[in-house]
């Protein structure tokens, strides 16, 4: 049966035979085609027919709901069938697929619990992975497990993968050498034009809108056609379309949205050709760059911006990040003008700033929480490392992803996958919210389970007049189940988010296995929201921080913090289920209060007890408690009455080192025994210890714990015998050596014994009157005959006069120099003219003695 397309030639058809010799051949091929060029469409029909597909189907992996419908809506209509006969699709919360369907279109990980449940995909002939370029999770993984499957039980599986501007030699190595298919030209011309916006630009919703609103208005006053506006999100959306509603676009103008969050109604209708006589101005995220063909499309605005997830495996959260286009996703939107006619592209940037943009977007996997992927793997029964990828799952995302499955017990210590956790992976939601559906569908609360998972995937549904909706989750759960209500406290439901949430909720409810709600009444389905978001989110369970109002510390240990008015501020234990990763502490979006009580009964097995001794610097002494603990969180804590006094010992060291060894009772004497020893160490670094600051603070659990018996503050110190801890460091054996080689004094031949002065140690010092060395002729040496002491002379007043360390060469030469001078200031001194053989004196000579 022919199966050529009812549709005129598109850019791709040239390429077709190539293609299918390369699969025929090769069994995997790279197609690279412009966009516009029809490759979504034409490619899985014009293999419909290959001899080696032999009747078998086809798998073709989109990265957007909306799109896998069109392309599959698109392809039936080329057949001139319904979707579901030859062509259909599989996506979440929809499946038009029947016994006759060879070509399946799917999205959000259908290709992977397909291959999960048939690791040899049998009946399927070939996998199409398009659009490969946004490198999302989903489709590396797709790629991963595909080439796995070729390679142990299915080397007659083809695989193509297609993309617009992906560089095809990465893949081309993946795939073993796969050849590369190239369709160019682009059907109709597109004039590209930049029109940067005065000043810097900023990513703030309120200026990408401020910016858009103006180019709208110019380029509806002077294109014809219908417009498609690229956004960050769906709050820009918003925005956007009140700023045109609030000017005058001309009759005939329609402005419509386009997100993946919108009903399919909706969808349709922004895909959908204008009336006639009318235009439309499609107001657009990323979802409308690739695959997706919205008749009537002229003129192209991009605001140069789009959102990604980051997550950083740190805090454990991702969040999404507005950030500069990248070049190959301008590229992709610009393509979106020339599709049925030619176009324009404007762009909201300069050509400088659009030379400066980053060549391709990352890879998800990249910054992507790897929870989901890990357990999918896990379930498939592969390692990360026995599978062959594109870019290798970051080690520290998979450590934390790793880590965040054992706590949720879905895998256990060794990594294999629990029976909770096969049963959460079945569900296709992320693993959290997958163990808080088993677990709650186990004690009866699976109803109330799938409306929070519901809840939590969908845009807010409740509106507070000029500021943000109070966080609490059970004011949505409530919203949800009866719209409206004295627990809503103000706030307005929006109906089209509430409509999309029990969509979703009945689904959950389908996969779960479970009916209805429970039959709970509202107050104790609003009881039960707290407890269940602790099993999807056991690591941001909270407690207040003492004294701070909306402020908390989860148990992860994160700072999080609401408005100090919400209603929730006040809460004693929390758990968050949604927040931000901004600044020193997270904002909080969503929560419930949790019962101190039930708190401590849900975690029972995971709270830990422990004795404290450490030094608490703030009361400058060693605090000694028993905790109870779970994880970052102190339950309770109550006094240690006879603490392990080594513990005490070791904390109270801690705290020395925190205060400094100015914080011992030092005097002269202990100062100049360290350094003594730190002269010898200079001379010897064996075997005498090091006795610098930084080794005394490394070893005070050596040589001053010992002597801290019945202490336990800063205070306490002052009773320290100090001399005796230190000499520990030296031994008795070296202390021998230490007064022979270190002496504390040196007695000088007026009888007086003068403390040597050790503080340099390459240059110990003797500081002494010059009259009363009179008489000795060397230089005096210490260590061991080594080391010549430095001389400091004196005058009779104590000052220095001369500084040697050849007292021989200074009674030759220089001290005749100075006696002159200190006979004039000093003249009932003795100066006598041979100092050899003249007496020591101390003081001023009697009469007789000069």
């Amino acid at each position: 049966m022919s199966r050529r397309p009812i549709a005129p030639p598109l850019p791709v058809d040239e390429a077709l035979p190539e293609l299918q010799r390369a699969l025929a051949e090769a069994g995997s091929a790279v197609l690279v085609a412009p966009p516009g060029a029809g490759k979504t469409t034409r490619v899985p029909l014009a293999l419909l027919d290959a001899g080696w597909l032999d009747g078998r189907r086809i798998v073709m992996l989109e990265p957007r709901r909306m799109a896998a419908r069109a392309a599959a809506a698109q392809m039936a209509r080329l057949l001139g069938e319904r979707v579901g006969d030859t062509v259909g699709y599989r996506v979440r919360l929809d499946t038009r697929v029947g016994p006759r369907t060879r070509i399946e279109v799917v999205t959000e990980g259908v290709l992977t619990r397909m291959l999960q449940s048939d690791p040899g995909l049998e009946g399927v002939g070939a996998v199409v992975l398009d659009e490969f370029h946004e490198r999302s999770l989903t489709a590396d993984l797709g790629l991963a497990l595909t080439q796995h499957a070729r390679r142990l039980l299915r080397p007659d599986l083809r695989v193509l993968v297609m993309s617009a501007t992906l560089d095809p030699v990465p893949v081309q190595r993946l795939l073993g050498g796969a050849p590369a298919v190239r369709s160019e030209g682009r059907v109709f011309p597109i004039e590209t034009r930049y029109h940067a916006p005065p000043g810097r630009r900023e990513s703030t919703p309120w200026a990408i809108a401020a910016q858009v609103t103006e180019a709208v208005r110019s380029a509806v006053r002077d294109e014809s056609g219908d417009l498609l506006v690229f956004l960050p999100g769906a709050g820009e959306i918003r925005r956007v379309a009140e700023s045109l509603g609030a000017v005058d676009l001309g009759s005939g103008v329609d402005v419509v949205p386009l997100h993946g969050r919108l009903g399919r109604d909706l969808q349709d209708r922004a895909l959908a050709p204008s009336p006639m006589g009318r235009r439309k101005v499609v107001l657009a995220t990323s979802i409308a760059e690739t695959s997706l063909t919205i008749e009537g499309v002229r003129v192209v605005i991009d605001s140069g911006w789009m959102r990604v997830p980051r997550f950083d495996p740190g805090s454990g959260l991702t969040r999404l990040d507005t950030v500069r286009v990248s070049r190959d996703a301008a590229d992709q939107r610009r393509g979106r003008a020339g599709r049925t006619a030619p176009g324009a592209c404007v762009r909201l940037w300069s050509e400088d700033e659009h030379r400066g943009l980053v060549e391709a977007r990352l890879p998800e996997v990249r910054d992507a929480d790897l929870a989901p992927l890990l357990l999918d793997l896990g379930v498939f029964g592969a390692s990360v490392d026995e599978l062959e990828w594109l870019d290798a799952p970051p080690k520290t995302a998979l450590v934390q992803a790793a880590e965040l499955l054992r706590s949720l017990d879905l895998v256990d210590a060794r990594g294999g996958v629990t029976d909770d956790g096969r049963a959460a992976a079945r569900l296709g939601v992320h693993p959290r919210i997958g163990h808080m559906l088993v677990r709650a569908r186990g004690v009866g609360r699976g109803g109330v389970a799938c409306d929070l998972a519901a809840l939590l995937g969908e845009r807010d549904l409740l509106r507070a007049d000029g500021r943000a909706p109070a966080v609490d989750a059970r004011l949505r759960l409530e919203a949800l189940r009866r719209a409206s209500g004295p627990g809503l406290r103000g706030h307005r439901v929006d109906r089209g988010s509430r409509a999309r949430v029990l969509r979703e909720a009945e689904h959950l409810r389908r996969r779960l296995g479970v009916e209805g709600d429970d039959g709970l009444p509202i107050e104790e389905a609003v009881a039960a929201v707290a407890p269940l978001l602790a099993w999807a989110y056991p690591d941001r369970v909270g407690l207040r921080r003492d004294g701070a109002r909306g402020r908390f510390l989860l148990r992860n240990g994160r700072g999080v913090r609401m408005f100090d008015d919400d209603p929730l501020a006040e809460a004693e234990a929390i758990v968050v289920a949604d927040l931000d990763d901004g600044g020193r502490e997270a904002r909080i979006h969503l929560a419930a209060p949790l019962d101190r009580e039930a708190l401590e009964r849900q975690f029972a097995d995971r709270i830990e007890q422990a004795e404290s001794v450490a030094f608490d610097p703030s009361s400058g002494r060693v605090r000694t408690v028993r905790i109870r603990r779970l994880g970052a969180l102190e339950l309770e804590a109550s006094s240690i009455h006879r603490p392990d006094p080594h513990a005490v010992a070791e904390a109270l060291c801690d705290g020395v080192r925190s205060a400094g060894l100015p914080s011992l009772p030092w005097t002269r004497e202990t100062r100049q025994f360290v350094d003594r020893v730190r002269f010898l160490h200079a001379l010897e670094p064996e075997p005498w210890p090091a006795m610098d600051d930084a080794s005394l603070l490394d070893a005070l659990e050596e040589w001053l714990a010992p002597f801290l018996t019945g202490m336990r503050s800063l205070d306490d110190l002052r009773r320290v015998d100090l001399a005796a801890a230190l000499s520990t460091r030296v031994g008795w054996e070296r202390g021998r050596r230490l007064d022979d080689e270190a002496p504390t004094h040196f007695e000088v031949p007026s009888g007086s014994r003068i403390a040597l002065d050790y503080s340099d140690p390459r240059a110990p010092v003797l500081a002494v009157r010059l009259q009363e060395v009179f008489g000795l002729l060397e230089t005096p040496r210490i260590g061991g005959g080594r080391v010549p002491l430095t001389v400091h002379l004196l005058s009779p007043a104590s000052r220095p006069v001369q500084v040697t360390t050849d007292l021989a060469s200074f009674w030759r030469t220089t001290y005749f120099e100075v006696r002159k001078d200190l006979r004039g200031r000093y003249p009932k001194h003795a100066w006598p003219e041979d100092p050899l053989t003249a007496t020591a004196l101390r003081g001023v000579p009697r009469r007789g003695q000069r």
